[in-house]
């Protein structure tokens, strides 16, 4: 048995903040689902926005939020790798409901983007170059190097910014071991 939505909506933290936003999301014509074990809504089958509860705040997740207008700039990038996602940041029901007219607006403007079928441009990334201690695995074992071309381009690429994000030699070739596993099962950096 798999995450459900009683569950998610069970949590105990922002459990309040996690049942207004669902009826905000609802009530704006999105359809849930559980995805990633987070409450996801979508709109004709495409993902618009998802739920998060973090430490010290809740917030909703816009899949194509880089591409709003943002005039009062309250959209925030989850990563500074992030190309797509921004999020709404909320740290009570109070600030919720304060906001709802924003959020709702996001909304619309979201579905928006969804019916018109824009899409988030990936091709101006730039190149992650493979560090040097990925090669040298790659070398030591072939397999280990058809398993991670074999994932998914955004997989390798959460990968290798996880390891070149280490400054020293050995946390990167640590890193690279202790996802080794994960890779040779054609995980993501996330998957369980």
């Amino acid at each position: 048995m798999g995450t459900t939505v009683a569950s998610l909506l069970k949590q105990k933290d922002w459990h309040e903040e996690r049942k207004k936003l669902r009826e905000i999301l609802l009530d704006c014509g999105l359809e849930e689902a559980v995805k990633w074990n987070k409450l996801t809504y979508t709109h004709d089958g495409g993902n618009v926005a998802i739920i998060y509860g973090m430490a010290d705040s809740c917030a909703i997740g816009f899949f194509k939020g880089s591409l709003f207008e943002d005039k009062g700039e309250n959209l925030v990038a989850p990563g500074k790798h992030s190309k797509a996602m921004r999020r709404l940041h909320f740290e009570s029901l109070d600030d919720i409901e304060r906001q709802e007219k924003l959020i709702r607006d996001t909304v619309k403007e979201a579905i928006a983007m969804e019916e018109a079928g824009e899409e988030v441009d990936f091709d101006d990334r730039e190149e992650i170059e493979l560090p040097k201690e990925l090669v040298d695995a790659f070398d030591d074992d072939p397999d280990f190097r058809g398993a991670f071309d074999a994932l998914t381009p955004g997989r390798q690429r959460g990968y290798l910014l996880h390891f070149t994000e280490a400054k020293k030699p050995e946390t990167r070739e640590r890193r690279i071991e202790k996802r080794r596993r994960a890779i040779m099962q054609r995980k993501g950096m996330h998957d369980r």
